[in-house]
């Protein structure tokens, strides 16, 4: 347990920003399940909407520093060539 004030405020932080990290994360790999699905399903259209608002919401946790820049990169691309694969198929 944190003894000085200065301690306490930390952690009264850390809880905070620890409850809002994982209300993004939570919210993201919901998305991304959604695209992945999609893709899955074989239904372009729905797939290429779901991954204008994943590819949002990654951008947006990489620029609060939920997650990491590359690590959205990484997402965003994987997710991409995941779509393109599925129009080539069809």
């Amino acid at each position: 347990m944190p003894n000085s004030v200065s301690a306490k405020k930390r952690l009264r932080q850390s809880k905070d920003r620890r409850q809002r990290n994982r209300s993004v994360k939570s919210a993201l790999r919901g998305q991304i399940r959604k695209v992945r699905e999609a893709i899955e399903s074989g239904d372009v259209a729905t797939s290429e909407s779901e991954y204008v608002i994943a590819t949002k919401r990654l951008d947006q946790a990489a620029a609060k520093k939920v997650i990491h820049d590359n690590q959205a990169a990484r997402i965003k691309s994987r997710l991409s060539a995941a779509i393109k694969k599925l129009k080539a198929a069809k």
